[in-house]
């Protein structure tokens, strides 16, 4: 029984789907190539996941949990900081696995649902995240007092629009992309920073 088989589980098939996107990009995930892989039959991954649209789910939220991870290591108590540093993690994460990032907007949130705090989905959770530090610097007046969900959404906006760029295939260098990412967070920043008083 596939079930029976050590070391078989959703995690492990979600993990051989990751490391074959990484490898070949999308074009190269089969289940059948996840099954030669573990070394069992593809049958054997139904007990796992339901399809190849389960599987990729399974993918886009262990990279959500990733990115909530980098996220959590931002320690930063200056807010305007750490919302600096988390665009950069973000467009970091972009960066370093372009056919990962892919996936993990392959599905439209289900605003219908309202899941218990501990049933987020971990996309759900690391924008979650990100709104804190909005929340903190409008709390701390860096921010003006605006509608904290449109002001999130604005700064992931710009982190996904300057990743997504970079992704495009210009070739700009290190260096010239890490202003590029600064200059957007930093304008926007300054567009709703709080006016002195």
């Amino acid at each position: 029984m596939p079930n029976d088989r050590p070391g078989l589980n959703r995690a492990a098939v979600v993990m051989a789907a990751r490391d074959i996107v990484v490898a070949d990009g999308l074009e190269g995930l089969s289940l059948r190539r996840i099954a030669a892989d573990l070394g069992v039959t593809a049958p054997a991954l139904y007990a796992y996941v339901d399809d190849k649209v389960d599987l990729l789910r399974g993918v886009a939220e262990l990279e959500f949990e990733r990115l909530a991870d980098r996220f959590d290591a931002i320690d930063t108590p200056d807010p305007l900081a750490r919302i600096r540093e988390q665009a950069v993690a973000y467009v970091n994460h972009a960066l370093e696995d372009p056919a990962l990032f892919r996936v993990m907007f392959l599905f439209r949130p289900d605003w219908a649902q309202q899941p218990s705090v501990d049933e987020l989905p971990a996309a759900t959770k690391t924008f979650a995240l990100g709104a804190s530090a909005i929340d903190a610097a409008m709390a701390s007046g860096a921010l003006r007092s605006a509608d904290p969900l449109l002001v999130a959404i604005s700064v992931w906006a710009a982190a996904h629009g300057a990743a997504s760029v970079l992704l495009a295939g210009i070739n700009l260098g290190a260096e010239y992309e890490s202003q590029v990412v600064a200059t957007v967070i930093d304008n926007l920043l300054a567009g709703l920073a709080a006016p002195e008083r």
